[in-house]
């Protein structure tokens, strides 16, 4: 149910969060709620990947400052996206500090990740991780990797937005990326077309063209 399925389709969204949230920011808050709804499982299932079975709870604080702040906010829909998962992702690592444990990863919501259907590519693989056998290998993954891989497929950010997220620059992220959805490929036995070809697709490396050191 709601908008918190696949990837692909949840940026189409963006115009109505974005709609949304400036109606909010007017002061209606059945649109708040409607932002909520939107942002939500996404959200709740990046929350999950950091500290497992706290989510919840983590995520109402970061709501409570979301509310707080929204006045604050400038940017569209897929900017308010990244806006509430850097908040999301303070309020974790506030928590993980408090329990000074090391981010877990957990079941992620399979309201956030219901993709059917077997998948013939590895840049479909992260698409796949609805399945418990891809979720214990996410939680495998180095966190960078693990992170990376969250923001871009569970909370629906682009490579740019999901950096701004993490503080790094775009191309390690998206380096990261490449390397935890090359790694989740392998493991669900996805090959890699681009190996006929005598490269991989996701063999660059931290800088691209045009990019600064």
């Amino acid at each position: 149910m709601g908008h918190g399925g696949e990837p692909r389709r949840r940026q189409a969204y963006d115009g109505e969060l974005g709609a949304a949230v400036a109606r909010a920011q007017a002061g209606d808050e059945s649109a708040f709620a409607v932002a909520y709804r939107l942002v939500q499982p996404g959200l709740l299932g990046y929350l999950r990947g950091l500290v497992g079975d706290d989510a919840e709870d983590v995520a109402s604080d970061a709501w409570l400052e979301i509310a707080r702040d929204l006045g604050r906010f400038k940017g569209d829909g897929a900017g308010f996206r990244g806006w509430t998962a850097t908040i999301a992702r303070h309020r974790a690592l506030d928590h993980l500090r408090r329990l000074r444990i090391r981010p877990q990863a957990a079941p992620l919501e399979q309201d956030a990740l219901n993709v059917p259907g077997p998948l013939s590519t590895h840049d479909q693989a992260l698409e796949t991780l609805s399945t418990e056998r891809a979720l214990e290998l996410v939680r495998s993954l180095p966190r960078d990797q693990a992170e990376a891989v969250l923001l871009r497929v569970v909370v629906g950010l682009d490579g740019p937005a999901a950096a701004r997220v993490l503080g790094k620059r775009p191309g390690a992220v998206r380096t990261a990326a490449h390397r935890g959805l090359k790694r989740l490929a392998r493991h669900l036995g996805i090959p890699d077309p681009a190996q006929e070809h005598g490269r991989s697709a996701t063999d660059d490396g931290p800088r691209t063209p045009g990019e600064p050191a």
